[in-house]
């Protein structure tokens, strides 16, 4: 399988760098572990801070909001159809437009946080029918994130509700494909949309999976 679009080096280092710190300080049991972990922890933030416009001390912040061992996050999306015309939302932070979906939380099953996404963010009742596929952030979507994450997407039959925006949401519509409004990549792009195309054609293909 050929591998797309790799992050940067820095970025890989800088990742890998703050999971060790972070895994390191879930499990430090002295004073000099702890130390030791929070100059890792400011390596890995200095590094970001050279290769962005970014502040070390706001990196800091939020990379001290991320306790316990150190995993890549979820990232879930539904993947809805209408009269041939799939199903985006306009996010309200970029103003772009997105596939339906967020963060999973611990305790949640894919497939529900499918479900109440697509729900809060739109207004429309779906169900997960399949999923299309399992995508390494790390491959595909601009700008960069520092976190790691996986995206999952699930192909979705629309039962319901009707379009209502939502606080993380200015807009819903459904669009032609070939008509596609401009992207929040880090949310939804085309390879996604592509290889949801392919899968609403032939009901059999396997998941993707990087």
């Amino acid at each position: 399988m050929v591998k797309l679009d790799p992050i940067p080096q820095w970025l890989d280092w800088a990742r890998q760098i703050q999971s060790l710190s972070q895994t390191g300080l879930a499990f430090a049991s002295n004073n000099y572990e702890v130390e030791r972990n929070k100059k890792l922890l400011d390596l890995s933030t200095e590094i970001v801070a050279a290769y962005t416009n970014l502040q070390q001390e706001d990196i800091n912040v939020v990379m001290m909001e991320q306790p316990g061992y150190a995993t890549p996050k979820i990232d879930v999306r539904s993947a809805v159809f209408k009269n041939g015309e799939i199903l985006l939302v306009q996010e309200s932070t970029d103003e772009c437009w997105a596939m339906p979906g967020g963060w999973a939380d611990v305790g949640d099953y894919p497939s529900d946080v499918a479900v109440r996404e697509t729900k809060e963010e739109s207004g429309y009742d779906v169900v997960a029918k399949k999923v299309v596929g399992v995508f390494d952030a790390n491959r595909s979507g601009r700008p960069l994130e520092f976190f790691h994450a996986f995206k999952i997407i699930f192909l979705c039959e629309l039962i319901g509700g009707k379009a209502t925006s939502s606080s993380e949401t200015l807009d819903v519509k459904f669009f032609p494909i070939n008509s596609l409004p401009e992207l929040s990549q880090n949310r939804t792009n085309l390879k996604h949309i592509n290889e949801v195309l392919e899968h609403l054609k032939n009901p059999d293909r396997p998941a993707y999976f990087d």
